[in-house]
């Protein structure tokens, strides 16, 4: 029988995701009643593969929105990796060459986020200018190193990292569940973990306490962009070629994917299994209005109207006793307004009282 500690993780696992596992439920019920391809093998295949650079993407996103940060890069670092590796494997053959452009398109998306870490946490530049300045960068290196054009094509043994299967599911799918149970693991089972929440609550407390916040700090935007360069690694794959304007928007997709997926961005809430579901839920939007032959336009609107619900349900403890507090203020402060004016004039009924 399961431990009384097991039950309890489990019960906590599924109270911290309530709110998504349902709205991924009821999206899947819709979706599987409004058509007949939804819950078909290859429509499910193919909705795996699409979600999973963007929870790859959010994974690395959440660590920096756990210590109330964001990070604009990852879109542009996902351009720079993927011509990266693109532009070290195109032309060559074997394993050795393969890995080694893999190495390299890594060491690239890595040394971006140290850079925007290295910037906030000792120049103090907010992170939403440090990163948006390396998205700049990022993407700038990206158009120069291929002189903006396609790099095709590009080797079999590298083409079958995201095309491959085990065990009948795809590679890609197998490489997002490592990374999320990864992150689980470090944010929930390690002490480094608990320095990132204690950061995104109070910084100030967390370093009157004795956390290292500027290497905590650093190792959140790094460990954010490795995660954008095996994102873009993923998608060259996927492409079979390098593009230098690939991973326009994808910051915004993994935002808008940790928001949905219960991650506050006022820091030390969220979870890398909400990430997964927020980008199953974006995902699930996208091929779902595909389905069903939805204006793509519509369906931005949509994941927009998520996002401010999302915060809207995030603040919610916050503005709701405020309001109510008002509420009831004007209420009392009406029922004094009336009983003041249906009360009896004292002076003149004395008066009165007097003369007769």
């Amino acid at each position: 029988m399961p431990s009384k500690s097991t039950s309890t993780s489990i019960f906590r696992f599924f109270k911290a995701n309530a709110r998504g596992f349902a709205i991924v439920f009821g999206f899947a019920v819709i979706l599987a009643l409004a058509t007949d391809t939804f819950v078909s093998r290859p429509n499910l295949d193919s909705l795996g593969r699409q979600l999973s650079i963007f929870a790859i993407l959010a994974v690395g996103e959440l660590l920096v929105i756990l210590t109330a940060g964001i990070d604009l890069s990852v879109g542009s670092i996902v351009g720079l990796s993927g011509i990266v590796v693109a532009q070290t494997a195109i032309g060559t053959k074997g394993i050795g060459a393969t890995g080694l452009a893999i190495a390299l398109a890594l060491a690239a998306g890595t040394a971006c986020g140290l850079f925007s870490g290295l910037l906030y946490a000792f120049l103090r530049i907010p992170p939403f200018i440090a990163t948006l300045g390396v998205m700049g960068i990022a993407r700038g290196m990206a158009l120069l190193i291929s002189g903006g054009r396609t790099i095709q094509p590009l080797p079999k043994e590298f083409g079958d990292i995201a095309d491959g299967t085990l065990l009948g599911v795809a590679n890609l799918i197998w490489i997002t569940l490592i990374v999320v149970v990864l992150g689980s693991v470090l944010l929930t089972q390690t002490t480094w973990g608990r320095y990132v929440h204690a950061v995104g609550s109070n910084e100030e407390s967390a370093r009157l306490s004795g956390v290292p916040v500027k290497s905590v700090l650093i190792s959140v935007y790094t460990a954010s962009g490795l995660l954008a360069g095996l994102g873009g690694v993923l998608l060259a794959s996927r492409l079979n070629n390098g593009v230098p304007t690939a991973g326009t928007g994808y910051e915004l997709q993994a935002i808008a994917a940790c928001v949905i997926g219960g991650a506050s961005l006022f820091g030390a809430r969220g979870t890398a299994v909400g990430a997964l579901i927020g980008a199953l839920i974006v995902s699930m939007l996208n091929n779902g209005g595909s389905l069903l032959g939805i204006d793509p336009f519509w369906l931005q609107i949509a994941i927009g109207v998520l996002i401010l619900v999302a915060v809207a349900i995030d603040q919610l403890p916050k503005w709701l006793p405020e309001v109510t507090s008002r509420f009831r203020w004007a209420r009392r402060r009406e029922s004094d307004d009336q009983s003041s004016t249906n009360e009896p004039d004292g002076p003149t009924s004395a008066g009165d009282g007097a003369a007769r």
